[in-house]
């Protein structure tokens, strides 16, 4: 930016980013998101340091690649989720598809969320810092019961250690190693994620008949648009694509 307009950017109104951010976005080789953003949190850090008043630079609109999220089918759930050896990382893995978790919500579970009596559990401060409460399953329930009293977890569901060695909740680095080493040893040959199981949970829910409104709710999705993103990825029974050259086929069968 001070080379395009020979000085510094201090000098400059907000007109003028704005339109040099805008230049950048239609030249040839578009940058990244990531280009724009720290260029923006420069600007705004340059202008405290400086003194000046507050800046008021938005990030302009990118188009963003939209790409459908990996899912896993019912059987490659089932043997993903029995793949880990220990009770505790089986437990994880099975909870954060049963209830559609994100990675962080899961980890920041607590003992008392959980109600046995009402098969429910209590996800505190989601994305947006929005609580929900999410049904548990039988089988869960029975899981996580075998896993309490044989772990006897403190405060935390699942527990880990922090670097001085004290008990804590199970740190982030520990719930992506739980996930490498189950793709590992699976051999499902697709990249998975603790989000492969949270987009899993929202297409086997669709497929079984669940109503998108539902969905958002059980999701914490803030918008309806969100979620519609599964429904290209379903398979309806009614409108499940077909090959036409298997029925052209199949008719020639039946005619001979």
């Amino acid at each position: 930016m001070a080379v395009h307009f020979n000085c510094c950017p201090s000098e400059l109104d907000e007109d003028q980013m704005l339109d040099y951010l805008l230049y950048c976005k239609n030249q040839h080789k578009t940058p990244s998101e990531s280009f724009f953003k720290h260029t923006v949190y420069g600007l705004r850090a340059l202008f405290k340091v400086k003194g000046k008043k507050k800046l008021h630079l938005q990030l302009p609109e990118i188009q963003r690649t939209k790409k459908l999220p990996i899912v896993l089918s019912q059987q490659e759930i089932k043997h993903f989720i029995l793949t880990p050896k220990l009770l505790k990382h089986r437990v994880l893995l099975a909870l954060i598809y049963d209830c559609g978790l994100r990675q962080f919500e899961a980890l920041n579970l607590q003992l008392s969320d959980l109600d046995f009596d009402r098969k429910m559990v209590h996800v505190r401060e989601g994305k947006g810092k929005k609580d929900r409460y999410l049904p548990l399953g039988e089988h869960m329930i029975r899981g996580i019961k075998k896993y309490i009293k044989s772990e006897r977890p403190e405060k935390w569901l699942f527990m880990g250690n922090d670097r001085n060695g004290n008990r804590t909740s199970l740190s982030k680095a520990g719930a992506h190693w739980i996930v490498n080493q189950s793709c590992k040893k699976s051999g499902i040959d697709k990249k998975i994620t603790c989000h492969t199981l949270r987009h899993s949970y929202a297409t086997h829910l669709l497929e079984m008949g669940l109503d998108i409104v539902s969905l958002m709710e059980l999701l914490g999705h803030s918008c309806i648009e969100t979620t519609m993103i599964y429904l290209h990825i379903c398979q309806f029974k009614r409108a499940r694509s077909f090959s036409p050259l298997d029925v052209l086929y199949d008719r020639g069968k039946d005619q001979k």
